[in-house]
């Protein structure tokens, strides 16, 4: 699917950053404060503030949660100025709220752009997923493989051995048995404490991150946004819907899902265009946390479009009044 022409996406790339950027700073006031819910309205209050300034007909696909449970940036939200093109709009105002009370590594603030229709609408429930870099033959690996199999495959692709592999996986006692195969095909696994999105675009620079392969299960809407990193990046991607209850089947429906089974590629879960920025919040892997200086702020934004498949990365200093 071609964007629509009036998907200009290099106008609205900067202004998507812009959005990333104002998300970082609001949160970064509370990085190691060990308040996490005072930290994501930070980011929430400012990226909203920020949308509202694009000139885009937006609606917010992937948010903080459903109109009752989230009072800004919930699902459904329009956003923007209400002229120009008509968008689907996914964020995560801060990725890894935790990180950030912690002050531990890789909190970011992500957002992702698309025309209207074109984003999963991926209901707040489990995916499991399944992430590889570029220059892999197509469908080298799989969900319907064992995790031992998909580290076979992967590196006999490469043409290395299985040790030569390196996965990342989400620390969850769920990941457990997860963990133990693929240890047991001698693959080296990097385990990260929260932020499956950073766990998943670090597939991508493989020869910079040292990961190989993401594997396990995370939330559905964070797998979106994922997608979207990727379809800039380059890279193969699949995620299928968990579902623990009939509650959580329902939430599916709701979101126009019939398939309950289905198995969904990159391109599947990001049909058209898309527009990526994510912002460092905390020192990271893939972009530096805030800097804070005595008459500023720094911060390092990924700046990301798949249609040219450009990947810019932007240093903005902000005087601090």
């Amino acid at each position: 699917m071609t964007a629509p022409k009036d998907f200009n996406d290099r106008m609205l790339s900067l202004g998507l950053a812009r959005v990333s950027e104002a998300a970082a700073h609001a949160s970064a006031r509370l990085i190691g404060r060990g308040d996490e819910k005072a930290a994501d309205q930070a980011a929430v209050n400012a990226m909203r503030d920020q949308l509202n300034m694009l000139d885009i007909k937006g609606v917010v696909v992937i948010g903080e949660g459903e109109r009752d449970e989230a009072p800004m940036l919930y699902i459904g939200e329009e956003v923007g100025t209400g002229e120009g093109p008509e968008v689907d709009i996914a964020l995560d105002p801060l990725e890894g709220t935790t990180l950030t009370a912690k002050d531990m590594p890789n909190a970011l603030t992500v957002i992702a752009m698309a025309p209207r229709g074109t984003l999963l609408h991926a209901p707040d429930v489990y995916m499991e997923k399944l992430a590889i870099g570029p220059g892999y033959p197509t469908d080298v690996v799989s969900l319907d493989m064992t995790p031992s199999e998909r580290v076979r495959a992967l590196a006999q692709a490469r043409g290395v051995e299985d040790s030569d592999i390196t996965v990342c996986i989400l620390e969850r006692p769920r990941h457990e048995d997860l963990v133990a195969e693929v240890r047991s095909t001698g693959a080296a696994i990097r385990l990260i404490t929260d932020g499956d999105v950073a766990g998943v675009i670090h597939c991508a620079e493989a020869e910079l991150t040292g990961i190989d392969m993401y594997m396990g299960s995370g939330g559905a809407p964070e797998g979106v946004l994922a997608a979207s990193a990727l379809k800039c990046m380059g890279g193969q991607m699949w995620g299928k819907l968990l579902f623990r209850n009939d509650d959580e089947r329902g939430r599916a429906r709701k979101a126009g899902i019939t398939d309950l089974d289905r198995i969904y590629s990159r391109d599947q879960l990001v049909t058209g265009d898309v527009i990526f920025a994510a912002t460092g919040v905390t020192n990271g892997s893939i972009v530096a946390g805030v800097k804070r200086e005595p008459n500023y702020l720094q911060t390092e934004t990924i700046l990301m479009r798949s249609k040219t498949g450009s990947v810019r990365r932007m240093i903005y200093r902000n005087p601090i009044k």
